[in-house]
């Protein structure tokens, strides 16, 4: 000791080379490692912590997505409980199609020329007045099945015109290296709507009536144009190109130029037409107990990729997004062979479940894919190439499905739509080796 009665800091040196470097505390030792295993486990929120628009965004889609599965579930009950025909659901697909396909490379060109913000705001109103359609139809003493025909294609189209403002507009809400993150809650938003919207609307369909089911889709609406005119603006880009067909043209030859987008497009293609059972849905929960099954049915995939979306804090870790892409769409095709071999309704729930985790993992390397190549000016263009690669592929996968169970059986169709989902894929990894080989760092 000092003068002070202090000991100085070369004897407290002293001291501890003496006695050898203090073993660390066990618990406090284990608390970066459990921080980081929970981070890797979980959603990373930080978007939603630092950045209030996308946290206005999320939050408000969230809630009329919700309704709109809700209305998801009720329109192909109506059409089976009129017509009594798998083909009937599946053909509602078609009615969809040309809207979409037409819309889709409108609303892409519209968003790289108008306010995205704007633009989903007003497709967002829209939507709520066709299912204002939807809920009169359903009052009426005899409901008519065209009606569902035209408000599935009118909705189609609008979600043509909304879904490249919204998906261009996410870029600029968050920093890049948040991309992953923001594309992961993105995909838990769906999964949340996905797994929640479905089975109220089959309690709802089966204890309200259709009436009251499409009426909660219209009123979840008010929520998400309210969280929209909290927002800022999201004007085009300075040297926005006037809407043409000639811009319409560029957004297609740039992403025929890139083999990673070219993949992302065509594995999902390839996987949702053939893998896709759900317009078999309604058939199958006719025999497994109504409108109770069929909500389950439709909410098992999107529980499955809850799950995932959930747990995706590992996702930005891998670095090879296209093999990551093919193996959870032929992990898709898996699952669904086996969904449609079991017999018993809890396995044939988890082979769903599995899948949508499946298609989730893919969702988020794919979205991530495209925020990371397509330049600002070009992203409502290319979302909306995008979109017809997501849309249509299920859509066209309806109709696939009710077609073979038509000339086939139900059985028959799921499990070779799941076998001839594998073969696809592997078979566009083979051809499209630019793809399977695309590094997020290269």
């Amino acid at each position: 000791m000092d003068e002070s009665g202090e000991t100085p800091p070369d004897a407290d040196l002293a001291e501890a080379d003496r006695l050898g470097p203090v073993p660390p505390d066990p618990a406090t030792a284990r608390r970066p490692r459990a921080r980081r295993l929970i981070g890797s486990t979980t959603v990373d929120i930080g978007p939603l912590r630092r950045h209030r628009d996308f946290r206005l965004l999320l939050a408000g889609l969230t809630v009329s997505y919700l309704g709109s599965m809700i209305t998801y579930v009720a329109i192909p009950f109506q059409a089976f409980a009129l017509t009594h025909s798998s083909l009937i659901v599946g053909l509602l697909g078609v009615a969809e199609l040309a809207p979409l396909l037409v819309m889709a490379f409108v609303g892409g060109a519209l968003a790289d020329t108008r306010d995205r913000r704007r633009m989903v705001q007003l497709t967002e109103l829209a939507t709520a007045g066709a299912s204002a359609v939807l809920l009169g139809n359903a009052l009426l003493p005899h409901p008519q099945l065209w009606v569902l025909f035209v408000i599935a294609g009118l909705m189609a189209a609008l979600d043509g015109l909304q879904r490249p403002s919204l998906e261009a507009m996410v870029p600029r809400l968050v920093d890049r290296d948040e991309l992953p993150a923001a594309s992961a809650l993105s995909s838990f938003r769906h999964g949340v709507g996905s797994v929640v919207g479905p089975p109220i609307g089959g309690v709802l369909i089966a204890t309200a009536g259709l009436p009251s089911t499409y009426a909660v889709d219209v009123v979840s609406f008010s929520v998400s144009l309210a969280a929209l005119a909290a927002m800022r603006a999201s004007p085009p880009p300075a040297d926005a190109a006037p809407v043409s067909i000639r811009s319409v043209v560029e957004g297609v030859e740039f992403a025929a130029a890139r083999p990673e987008l070219v993949g992302t497009y065509v594995v999902d293609i390839i996987a949702m037409f053939f893998g896709m059972p759900m317009a078999l849905f309604p058939a199958i929960a006719d025999h497994l107990g109504g409108a109770g099954v069929l909500g389950l049915l439709y909410a098992a995939p999107s529980a499955g990729s809850l799950l995932a979306a959930g747990t995706s804090g590992w996702v930005d870790r891998v670095q090879r997004h296209g093999l990551a892409v093919i193996f959870a769409a032929a992990g898709w095709g898996l699952a669904i062979v086996v969904f449609g071999l079991v017999n018993s309704l809890p396995l044939a729930l988890g082979m769903l479940a599995l899948a949508g985790a499946a298609d989730m993992i893919s969702g988020i390397y794919r979205q991530t894919i495209w925020n990371q190549t397509v330049p600002d000016h070009l992203r409502g263009r290319l979302a909306g190439i995008e979109m017809l690669s997501y849309s249509t592929g299920p859509l066209l996968g309806n109709v696939e499905s009710g077609v073979v169970a038509a000339l086939f059986s139900v059985q028959a169709s799921v499990v070779s739509g799941g076998i001839a989902c594998v073969v696809g894929v592997a078979a566009a990894a083979f051809a499209l080796p630019g793809f399977r080989r695309y590094r997020a760092d290269g």
